[in-house]
């Protein structure tokens, strides 16, 4: 890859282990500075293969493992001890290159909420510059969106889809509000769903940060590298030790080695290097070097149930999924980057509340036009529909833990979730909004029976039995080195991401969550590097911009 050789004793300005979305979006904003030096260490290859770049090659990427850690949870004890695959992105760009693609911000309470914990200059008003910042809208800028950065969003266009508008005018016609921009100032409501996309082709960070600065001298991109250890003098991080083609080598950081492989690999990459519980560190065969309790635990997703229904008319896109209709889909997205392969499919949603009191929306739906069989990317054999379920802020905790010194043995990973009552009150709740929608004369011309749960679930036990058996992640881990004051015991970084009791070492990436956004974590998580590369270059931060939130004036005596 791009840049210098690295010697015995290659030294640089900043390690950057993880070339994901935050590690990507830091390389490029880093080597801007032209005297400093980068190192951008990933584990996996390339981003190469064409199922990255067609929108609708997801479903491959998600049950493969050439790009993805393909991880897999532990026995769940409140799932009847179901073990749930958990799919990371292991390619430059990491997750970026093999998510859904759902450009969502969350909801400008989340970071309020950061702030009021005492993870000081997060406030909504501090980062709704660094998410336009990022951005490259379609629609060009405004007060909540970015014209010309290296993120390209777009927004989709639903008029030819039948099923996605009867979707919307359901959730209208029961009562909810519309809303054209989640993203902007009303999240609550059924709108389109904008996506990380550009002219029928992905729009990953390895695109949009990492292609632009690659051939910069001052880069040196090392992928198929997997890091084992952070190396420390005393309090200080000066280095990583990472395998590459079967051999090992240093490399040395004389301003900070940075972290950005997300919630599952940041984690436990400090505890293979002696940073963590002290008590579980000795019992995994680590050796101690700084003892912090939080590294590791906070462990927080998005929980996500489908329900599905058969369609009565022959307008899903179970057709292109099957035969000579899949060849010509695929023909046609080669050719001109175009057709029902260049969208990810997810193009309306909604954002509710699960009931009153509640002052912004903790329940996304997202409607697809086509069922998958539950736990698989393999399509339920007929024309159907799916709308996705997730519970955004759920109250479950787990966590992540090496399981041993060895760095290529995966870590324990236990999510726990539906271990809280309420959040399994919650869900069952938002099962029977969901039916309740689905049930408007909107989708009346196209609803046929409900395949699953199916008409025997209704109970309360009935519901929270199925949940039991059918959650899944919505791939979406965060909050496993959470930012926090000094008086935080379990935090692991300050509002700076600098590793509490250490020096010259953050953590950059999903994992800094100090609780769960209420949306996709991608674009956070974008957002959340560019803020901390002002940080680390000692630039001022972008001035505060307060612009105007819509909270529902009923919310605390009306569900909707």
């Amino acid at each position: 890859m791009s840049g210098p050789g690295i010697g015995k004793d290659a030294k640089f300005d900043y390690v950057i282990v993880g070339a994901g979305s935050a590690g990507c979006v830091l390389a490029a904003r880093l080597t801007e500075d032209a005297d400093r030096r980068v190192l951008l260490l990933e584990a996996g290859p390339a981003d190469k293969g064409w199922e990255i770049h067609m929108p609708s090659g997801m479903g491959r990427l998600l049950s493969s493992t050439k790009y993805n850690w393909a991880y897999v949870s532990d026995p769940e004890p409140y799932l009847d001890n179901r073990r749930l695959s958990h799919p990371r992105g292991r390619v430059l760009g990491g997750s970026s290159s093999i998510n859904g693609m759902m450009y969502v911000r969350g909801h400008a309470r989340d970071y309020d909420h950061w702030a009021q914990s005492g993870c000081r200059g997060w406030s909504y008003a501090d980062i709704l510059p660094y998410f336009r910042r990022a951005e490259s809208h379609m629609k060009g800028g405004d007060e909540y969106h970015g014209k010309d950065g290296p993120l390209r969003v777009s927004s989709p266009d639903i008029s030819g889809s039948p099923l996605a508008n009867a979707f919307i005018q359901a959730g209208l016609e029961a009562g909810y509000p519309y809303t054209p921009d989640a993203n902007g100032r009303q999240q609550e409501g059924f709108g389109p769903m904008d996506r990380t996309t550009s002219n029928g082709k992905r729009w990953s960070t390895a695109r949009g940060y990492l292609a632009q600065a690659q051939t910069r001298p001052n880069l040196t991109i090392r992928s198929g590298a997997l890091t084992l250890s952070v190396l420390l003098e005393g309090r200080r991080a000066v280095g990583v030790e990472y395998a590459r083609e079967g051999k090992t080598a240093k490399a040395y950081a004389e301003r900070e080695v940075i972290l950005c492989g997300g919630a599952i690999n940041s984690p436990q990459l400090l505890h293979l290097s002696g940073i963590g519980p002290a008590d579980r560190l000795r019992s995994a065969g680590i050796q101690v070097r700084h003892d912090l309790p939080g590294v590791g635990e906070n462990l927080n997703d998005h929980p996500d149930v489908v329900i599905q229904h058969w369609c009565k008319e022959p307008i899903t896109l179970y057709s292109v999924t099957r035969g000579p209709r899949k060849i010509m889909t695929g023909l046609q997205w080669f050719l001109s980057q175009k057709g029902a392969a260049a969208t990810n499919h997810f193009e309306a949603g909604a954002f509710i509340r699960s009931r009153a009191g509640i002052e912004h929306p903790d329940l996304q739906l997202t409607f697809m036009p086509l069922a998958v069989k539950p736990g698989t990317v393999d399509s339920v054999p007929g024309h159907a529909f799916q709308v996705h379920l997730d519970l955004m802020r759920a109250h479950s905790r787990g966590y992540v833990r090496a399981r041993s010194a060895n760095p290529k043995e995966p870590p324990a990973i236990l999510f726990n979730y539906m271990k809280d009552p309420r959040d399994v009150a919650d869900m069952r709740q938002g099962v029977r909004l969901v039916r309740e929608i689905l049930s408007q004369q909107a989708l009346t011309p196209y609803r046929g029976d409900e395949i699953f749960p199916g008409i025997d679930v209704t109970s309360d036990d009935a519901i929270d039995g199925w949940v039991k058996r059918a959650v899944e992640t919505c791939y979406h881990p965060v909050g496993t080195c959470k930012m926090g004051g000094d008086t935080d015991r379990s935090a692991v970084v300050d509002s700076e991401l600098r590793v509490h009791g250490l020096q010259s070492l953050r953590v950059v990436d999903a994992s800094i969550m100090p609780s769960i956004v209420s949306g996709n974590t991608n674009a956070p998580t974008i957002m959340i590097a560019e803020k901390a590369s002002d940080m680390i270059r000692k630039r001022k931060p972008l001035p505060p911009q307060p612009s105007p939130v819509w909270i529902n004036p009923a919310w605390e005596t009306a569900q909707r």
